[in-house]
């Protein structure tokens, strides 16, 4: 992923391309930041997992964003978050469809033999296993909750 990402900003300042450019070092200072932490910590260095968490958290932050600038009738600046979260989700796995990530929340519900809302912990931490990066989790969440009512 990071020479995904040094590949990625190489061919944005050769193109021109200045949303692409900057969000891409958003993206890598982010990384970099986390970085510091985890030796700060005596951890070790962002892993595969973490890089797709940063990137979750960075598209939801641009969202509540947007909707923000949009509230306030700055189309502009929700339009460059709007430009910020696709450059992001470029970088991110394919998300599966709401249906089928309802089928995938029902078959761990089964496999796990949940049976109420304290298993929820159980439920989630099997999907987030299963496949990282590729559902939104608090939207799974969700589902998972229903299915243990």
């Amino acid at each position: 992923m990071r020479d995904k990402l040094a590949t990625a900003m190489k061919d944005a300042m050769k193109s021109g391309d200045s949303r692409r450019l900057s969000t891409v070092r958003l993206i890598q200072t982010a990384i970099k930041d986390r970085d510091i932490a985890n030796r700060g910590a005596g951890k070790d260095p962002v892993s595969e997992d973490e890089i797709m968490q940063i990137l979750h958290k960075m598209v939801k932050q641009r969202e509540e964003s947007a909707k923000i600038y949009h509230d306030a009738g700055r189309a502009e600046l929700a339009t460059q978050e709007r430009e910020e979260i696709d450059v992001i989700k470029s970088f991110m796995p394919e998300q599966l469809p709401e249906d089928q990530v309802r089928q995938l929340c029902q078959s761990v519900v089964t496999e796990t033999g949940a049976h109420g809302l304290r298993d929820m912990g159980k439920c989630m931490n099997a999907l987030k296993e299963k496949y990282p990066g590729k559902m939104d989790f608090a939207k799974a969440s969700g589902m998972v909750k229903d299915l243990l009512k």
